[in-house]
């Protein structure tokens, strides 16, 4: 077994192997003046199985076309079979068709690892149970609800979960169980698909003083801070949230500094450059997560 990692979170491959007592390989990326990339194999893999870490968020495009380097030249220097480990899978919340004229970019995406030869893909938290169904290839769905069961229980009994918006209720109630049968509440978002304008006016349920917000990711930041502001209004005294990917696009980090929230508790499946940290922040690791499924496949 061979690890390799590309370029947009070499800090989680490192830890993952560190879980499976394994160095990573070597690989090269060169990147020529008009910032064309070429990847160069630097470790022996002639009859390996070979796992490749490579987050495909910002920049998703140039993530995704060095994945697809790595891949084919692993393929070249006689790797068994490759398995891409992609924490966070860019483009999935383009998974079905939302308005006319539209392309299904994830798709797209779905050909290309598979005219890529990758044997399976390993992601974490997709944004829709189905996407699954898009690949042509394997694709294995790990959850971090785990991890998030174990910080919550440490914040005592009067805890309400809440999913942001009705498309995060088997999320919620997933949680709900790990933490035996918690309360949880939903508030119902809509938003614009025009403008991305997203809204937040009401709460189906019952809150108690401490209210756990649990999503599977956190762009720009404008729906926990309304959910923030809706749920202290209601009633709650204190607001956590808990996201697994930390995408933090435009002032994100600012916006949610600034929210009325206590915590911001996300994961490592993207990496969160030292710019885009603030005090408020937590970051947990899913690399015993994944490192557990190498272990057991």
């Amino acid at each position: 077994m061979k690890i390799f990692s590309g370029t947009s979170n070499k800090a989680l491959a490192q830890k993952i192997a560190e879980n499976l007592n394994t160095p990573l390989s070597d690989l090269e990326v060169f990147v020529f003046p008009d910032g064309e990339k070429r990847i160069r194999i630097l470790d022996k893999v002639l009859g390996e199985n070979v796992f490749i870490v490579q987050s495909t968020s910002a920049p998703a495009d140039e993530n995704y076309m060095q994945l697809f380097f790595i891949i084919d030249a692993l393929k070249r220097a006689g790797a068994k079979s490759t398995k891409a480990i992609i924490p966070y899978l860019g483009y999935q919340r383009q998974d079905h068709l939302f308005r006319e004229g539209e392309a299904v970019s994830l798709d797209v995406v779905a050909n290309l690892l598979k005219l890529g030869g990758v044997d399976e893909v390993i992601s974490l938290d997709l944004h829709s149970i189905k996407i699954p169904e898009v690949f042509k290839v394997k694709l294995t769905h790990l959850s971090v609800l785990t991890l998030f069961a174990e910080k919550i229980r440490k914040m005592g009994n009067d805890i309400t979960l809440v999913s942001p918006d009705m498309g995060g209720i088997r999320r919620i109630k997933l949680l709900s169980k790990l933490l035996g049968d918690a309360p949880y509440v939903i508030i119902e978002k809509n938003r614009d698909l025009g403008t991305g304008r997203v809204t937040a006016n009401k709460i189906q349920g019952i809150l108690s003083k401490k209210a756990i917000i649990v999503d599977d990711m956190i762009s720009r930041g404008d729906t926990i801070t309304m959910a923030a502001d809706l749920l202290i209004s209601s009633g709650a005294e204190e607001v956590s949230v808990f996201a697994t990917h930390p995408v933090f696009s435009n002032n994100a980090p600012k916006t949610l500094q600034e929210s009325k929230t206590e915590r911001i508790c996300v994961t490592d499946t993207i990496s969160v450059p030292e710019e885009k940290r603030f005090p408020k922040l937590e970051v947990i690791s899913v690399s015993r997560i994944i490192a557990e499924n190498i272990k057991s496949a």
